[in-house]
């Protein structure tokens, strides 16, 4: 099994964001799976999350024993946006929240599975 296992569509994940001021917020949100290899979560209630993101684009995400991390692009329209809505089953989207992951480490293993650099 490979690491975006634990980050697949329908999938509870942790998201953890910081403001530029440095307080951390954390939600658990729901994976909508994978586009573009990156990871997309709608926004359909993260009014502070959002706004953190908006400040610092910086997150991580844990899903099972695999911790993300990465950067955001929030899109309020568009491709992303409209690939939410279909697949968030009723729920009213706000944005989608698309994460490029850059480093994954594995918490069960202690190392690090996946990086970009």
């Amino acid at each position: 099994m490979g690491w975006k296992e634990n980050f697949r569509e329908g999938k509870e994940l942790v998201l953890a964001t910081c403001s530029k001021s440095g307080n951390p917020n954390a939600n658990i949100v729901v994976s909508l799976g994978f586009a573009d290899n990156r990871l997309l979560i709608a926004d359909c209630q993260m009014k502070t999350t959002i706004r953190n993101l908006k400040e610092n684009r910086k997150v991580v995400v844990v899903g099972g024993y695999c911790r993300a991390s990465g950067t955001v692009e929030i899109f309020p329209s568009g491709r992303y946006f409209d690939i939410c809505v279909e697949k968030s089953r009723g729920y009213k989207v706000k944005n989608a929240v698309v994460v490029s992951i850059e480093r994954v480490f594995d918490l069960d293993k202690q190392n690090v599975v996946f990086s970009l650099g």
